[in-house]
């Protein structure tokens, strides 16, 4: 498809305060496609389908596609363009307030929903880090991701210990993240300011860690970044509403320098601390 001739047809501006960067290479869209490795019985989550040219791509390999767009003036383009597709389910909405798995289930009614289904997505970049917690914290999570994302988002998640933050261990914590390959601005119309990067993510099977509730491993991980500067005994007591004095000695017997900053830690040296906060008087 031709995205600008296609806009211009029908009269549709991209719109900044939606994030539109329509992604226009089609070697990319291409490779995008080929990284989902999609199969007949494969159920795809497409965010942010814009006119319908990776949808296209999409729905030639998959099963199912269930096509999220946000944009109502790009859903009669959508129709128009995807009409003699029989496998594409379009949604107009957003995907922060629908449910992906109900999504996927409302698309296969007589199938039962197994955890083989997929998401691909160009996201806007101002709420990629809310979009991938909506997705990856579901109650049933795809067994792949393939992200298009800015590039200094996508490094932040494939982060190591020495670099970590708050999205990486978010992220890390319910699947493996690999950067795939970089996208140049002019990939897109309109081009961005920003270089892009295909992110995956393959979700684990299992838990891949020893967290008994998330929840509270999460509030640990918040509070250790609270105040990024501190040392760690200091954030930790500070976002636990707990005493420096006891923190200390948790943090020792873990083997885990109370100075040491949380960027340092590993995902299995949080999980260890989120066990042990029973013991202090959390607040």
């Amino acid at each position: 498809m031709n995205v600008r001739r296609i806009l211009d047809l029908w009269n549709i501006q991209p719109q900044k305060s939606l994030g539109q960067n329509f992604l226009v290479d089609s070697h990319i869209l291409q490779k995008i496609v080929d990284a989902a490795d999609l199969g007949p019985c494969d159920v795809v989550l497409e965010i942010g389908a814009g006119i319908g040219n990776l949808t296209e791509l999409l729905a030639n390999k998959a099963g199912t596609v269930v096509a999220v767009e946000l944009d109502r003036q790009l859903i009669p383009v959508l129709q128009e363009n995807l009409r003699g597709f029989d496998n594409v389910v379009l949604v107009q909405g957003d995907i922060l307030d629908l449910d992906p798995v109900e999504l996927v289930r409302q698309a296969t009614p007589r199938h039962e929903i197994q955890r083989d289904y997929k998401i691909v997505a160009n996201l806007p970049y101002y709420i990629t880090s809310a979009i991938l917690r909506r997705l990856l914290e579901a109650s049933l999570r795809p067994a792949r991701l393939i992200i298009t994302l800015q590039l200094d988002v996508a490094q932040r998640i494939v982060a190591q210990p020495g670099d970590m933050s708050v999205l990486a261990i978010s992220v890390q914590f319910y699947g493996r993240p690999k950067i795939l390959f970089r996208i140049k601005p002019g990939s897109f119309y309109p081009a961005p300011a920003v270089h892009s990067a295909v992110l995956q993510v393959d979700s684990y099977t299992t838990a891949s860690l020893p967290v008994a509730d998330p929840t509270v491993f999460f509030r640990v991980v918040r509070a250790g970044f609270s105040q990024r500067r501190k040392q760690l005994h200091n954030t930790l007591s500070a976002g636990l509403n707990t005493r420096s004095d006891r923190m200390v000695p948790l943090l020792e017997s873990l083997s885990i320098d109370p100075r040491r900053r949380a960027e340092t830690l590993t995902l299995e040296e949080w999980a260890g601390i989120a066990r042990h906060v029973g013991s202090l008087e959390v607040g």
